[in-house]
């Protein structure tokens, strides 16, 4: 039999706990006179500010990093539904990040924060560290390597090929192949936080969080010559 070219798609997926989460919570203040919109939007932010530097330590957390853009403040009139435009309605807003280390921690800076007047916390992305993430790419890119070989060597068997030897690796779509898929190996996938509140000892209400776990994905195409 002749020399065969072989071209299979090798995968591999992994699932991790999730190590840090990045909480976004903005400031939003409105009104009809502009300096007390503004003066209200400072006061909550200077609040929250305090807060997030209360907890921050960039070695030991359980904050490790935190941001802040400055006051925005903007101006709208609006309409009414007779088609008439109203007075001036002021607006003033500033959005926060906080990566959190302790989950606990980030559960009772929501619950308190939320509370905070003109705060409202919004997404939470959950992620692995990077020493994490470099650590197990690298596995899970062998692993992917791995099964494009297996592949191609039930490939060769199903032929009637006898040994296979490596002639290209590249990442997914990179081998020139019209069929080929875009992607390569792929980052970290965050799934979306799940909020609960629970019953603590006292009944009050407490808000727990379940983070769930994080996808690392790789695909790599490679292409072999059974002989």
């Amino acid at each position: 039999m002749t020399d065969t070219t072989i071209t299979v798609q090798g995968e591999h997926s992994a699932w991790f706990p999730a190590e840090q989460a990045t909480a976004h919570a903005s400031v939003h203040a409105d009104g009809p006179k502009r300096d007390a919109v503004f003066a209200r939007a400072v006061g909550a932010s200077d609040a929250l500010r305090t807060f997030i530097q209360s907890i921050h330590d960039a070695e030991a957390g359980p904050v490790t990093h935190w941001s802040a853009d400055s006051v925005r403040v903007w101006s709208e009139r609006p309409w009414n539904n007779e088609g008439k435009q109203l007075a001036p309605v002021f607006h003033a807003a500033m959005d926060f990040t906080a990566r959190f280390r302790d989950f606990e921690v980030l559960a009772r800076w929501v619950e308190t924060a939320a509370g905070f007047d003109a705060v409202t916390v919004g997404s939470i992305e959950w992620d692995i560290t990077d020493e994490t993430r470099a650590a197990v790419t690298t596995d899970v890119r062998t692993k992917a390597v791995q099964d494009a070989v297996a592949k191609a060597t039930v490939y060769a068997k199903a032929l009637g090929v006898g040994a296979i030897s490596p002639l290209a690796l590249a990442d997914v779509g990179m081998l020139g192949d019209p069929s080929g898929g875009g992607g390569g190996p792929q980052p970290v996938f965050a799934r979306g936080a799940m909020m609960k509140s629970q019953a603590s000892d006292s009944s009050a209400a407490q808000l727990a969080l379940k983070p769930e776990d994080i996808l690392i994905q790789a695909m790599v195409d490679a292409r072999f010559l059974g002989s």
